[in-house]
């Protein structure tokens, strides 16, 4: 009986978590959609919403105010392999130029600003071609709440990063960020190369954040267990057919080894959009025709930088 009475409690729980997640119907099934890939891919985005932040939280939060349409400051690609072997994941930097359906060329991140979550799936779908199985979404309020639900998370910077804009001043060396600090930290591009350090900072960031949530100190801690869960709760937004064991599975299969890289790049060019980001058309087919392969990209294609 008391089995059964903890089955049903947990049960309980179960549908409480995840019919508490906010949903949106982000992956949209448009004409020409690419066919199903093997693995499993997630689409990852960290948007400059503010929804929901009151005017102190903003300014505690360095956000910078509402600053029109949302567009997204991180955007990350997990590929998760069928059988066995570490998932990977891929930074796509915001600035990509990239075709946007119904829009033409323009800056990746763009294309959630013009369409919201349908319109990004289908621009990296179409960028990748990889086909998106899991759609998450993380406000800067969100993002914050989970780091301090975890009591902080810890970082090693090479060098110091000291940025007024993002409300951070960073020594050099190891250090464990709040909530606040790791906002500052992820959004910042006050370093040497700017969008392409801050890709690399939100891969070590986000490496470090599963691996303290998925910790045993975590998740066999019922006070911090509960407020991680109930913060993430409140902060996703997911698509329309995501499910939090279908979170779980992600959490789980990141814990451990896991490749991180950014797309290959060619460099940076003037276009009557402003500056942009040029992938190498060459690289970036084998890189992604590997993971629409399900196997894991070769060592020369993964790059951190230029």
């Amino acid at each position: 009986m008391t089995f059964l009475a903890l089955l049903l409690v947990f049960g309980g729980l179960l549908y409480y978590v995840d019919s508490s997640l906010t949903r949106v119907d982000a992956l949209s099934n448009y004409d020409g959609r690419i066919a199903d890939t093997p693995g499993t891919n997630w689409l990852l985005v960290g948007s400059d919403s503010r929804t929901g932040l009151t005017p102190e939280q903003e300014a505690a939060l360095a956000t910078g105010g509402e600053t029109g349409p949302s567009r997204t400051d991180t955007i990350i690609l997990i590929h998760m392999p069928e059988g066995s072997g570490p998932a990977t994941m891929v930074s796509l930097p915001r600035d990509s130029y990239v075709s946007i359906p119904g829009y033409g060329e323009d800056k990746l991140n763009a294309s959630f600003a013009f369409g919201g979550a349908p319109l990004l799936v289908q621009t990296v779908e179409g960028a990748t071609g990889l086909r998106v199985d899991h759609y998450a979404e993380i406000g800067f309020g969100g993002f914050a709440g989970i780091v301090d639900a975890i009591g902080g998370v810890d970082v090693c910077l090479n060098n110091a990063i000291s940025d007024p804009l993002a409300g951070i001043d960073l020594p050099a060396g190891c250090q464990e960020l709040a909530g606040s600090e790791a906002l500052g930290f992820v959004r910042s591009r006050a370093t040497a190369l700017a969008d392409l350090d801050r890709m690399n900072n939100q891969r070590q960031f986000m490496s470090a954040l599963l691996a303290k949530a998925t910790s045993p100190a975590t998740f066999l801690n019922p006070l911090r267990v509960w407020p991680l869960v109930k913060d993430t709760v409140n902060s996703l937004s997911v698509d329309s057919g995501d499910h939090i064991w279908n979170l779980g599975a992600l959490a789980w299969a990141m814990r451990g080894d896991l490749i991180t890289t950014t797309v290959p790049v060619a460099g940076f060019e003037d276009t009557d959009v402003g500056n942009v980001l040029i992938w190498d058309d060459d690289r970036a087919s084998q890189f992604f025709g590997a993971l629409a392969d399900d196997r894991q990209i070769p060592e020369e294609l993964r790059t951190s930088g230029p």
